[in-house]
């Protein structure tokens, strides 16, 4: 095993998008049935027209983030411990710019982010 938290840093990464694109055969909802990639080209597309995709901000697709829902996908920002269910493409661009601000110039924030959506 290695630690390669300070190789990270040093490259300047400073948080992670991960979209859930979990897909199961079962009778509960699973984000692969809810625009799930949808959701993750309008992040990765939200993040690269403020270039900071993959130089700031990594996005990786996840198995179940535990937020099912036949409403939308989840996403979960980190290390901002933000976790969010129910999203649609459509809602990509207003839930970034609420956690990372409209130019992506809020990176790097902890946990104690502002709260940036309705329950």
């Amino acid at each position: 095993m290695r630690d390669r938290t300070e190789e990270v840093r040093e490259r300047g990464f400073t948080d992670h998008v991960l979209v859930c694109t979990n897909d199961r055969d079962s009778e509960y909802a699973a984000c692969a049935d809810t625009q799930c990639d949808d959701v993750y080209d309008e992040v990765t597309a939200w993040l690269r027209e403020r270039d900071v995709f993959w130089s700031r901000v990594h996005v990786a697709e996840t198995s179940c983030l535990g937020l099912c829902s036949a409403d939308g996908t989840a996403v979960a920002i980190h290390p901002r411990g933000r976790w969010y269910s129910d999203v649609r493409p459509g809602d990509v661009p207003a839930l970034l710019e609420g956690e990372f601000g409209p130019d992506a110039d809020r990176l790097n924030v902890g946990s104690d982010a502002p709260a940036t959506g309705s329950d």
